[in-house]
């Protein structure tokens, strides 16, 4: 029985094989203009998966519409379709909201993964269209954590606002000499402070250093200034793997 994993996100569709050792295949991403309409998922689908899988789990963050769209042309070539959702305990995670509801699957998922990959204390970041971070100490006991814009985000709405700004260009300076660096040094440079910034009160917190784990498809921009973060780039779906795998159990 071949078992799929799906990660609806904001921005982007990723998806993957579970494999038989429980890890995450080789992952697809397909951008949201891909998807526009039911039957532009389908089409997506079916060049991307084969004519018949088992099993679907799902992950979404997006639009009820593109969920819908998802969970209708999964429907049509799927036996059995699981839809993830956070969870006040799971797999020896502990989430600290008291309404865990609130806590968006990506993130539940993100923890999961990064608990997976390792037995200490981490603080996850995903960099997406938010910029998200989750202190989890080594015990597996959520601390909380923050959202912001991510440096994408930011160069959008400075954009929508002062069309003369570009969305996309420049490189990270400490001190920029042209607006295209320092477009990309100031939102860079506003999320890497944020990190930063968590990654002492995590110290502070836990009397030890959390290992800081980043995912999501804005992190690559910031990573040449994070030497010490550890780059998941799926770990969105490495959680999903192991939400399948207890579900199974």
């Amino acid at each position: 029985m071949t078992v799929w994993l799906f990660d609806l996100g904001n921005t982007r569709l990723k998806c993957a094989p579970l494999q038989n050792d429980g890890r995450v295949g080789p992952v697809q991403a397909i951008a949201h203009t891909a998807l526009d309409g039911a039957d532009a998922m389908a089409d997506a689908l079916a060049r991307a998966l084969p004519p018949r899988i088992g099993v679907a789990h799902v992950a979404s963050v997006a639009s009820e519409a593109q969920r819908v769209a998802l969970l209708d042309a999964l429907t049509a070539r799927c036996g059995r379709i699981g839809l993830a959702r956070t969870q006040p305990r799971f797999a020896g995670l502990r989430i600290a909201y008291a309404q865990p509801q609130r806590l968006g699957v990506d993130r539940f998922l993100a923890m999961l993964g990064a608990r997976a990959a390792t037995p200490e204390a981490v603080l996850v970041c995903g960099v997406g269209t938010a910029l998200t971070l989750d202190l989890v100490d080594a015990a597996g006991g959520h601390r909380g954590g923050r959202i912001a814009p991510s440096p994408t985000l930011m160069r959008e709405s400075l954009h929508a606002r002062a069309a003369q700004l570009p969305i996309e260009g420049g490189a990270y300076r400490e001190f920029a000499d042209d607006t295209l660096d320092a477009l990309a040094s100031g939102c860079e440079g506003a999320a890497l402070a944020l990190i930063r910034d968590a990654q002492h009160a995590a110290q502070r917190t836990l009397g030890a250093t959390p290992r800081l784990i980043v995912h999501g498809g804005g992190a690559a921009p910031l990573l040449s200034q994070l030497p010490d973060a550890q780059f998941e780039p799926s770990l969105v779906l490495d959680g999903l793997a192991v939400w399948a795998q207890v579900e199974h159990a």
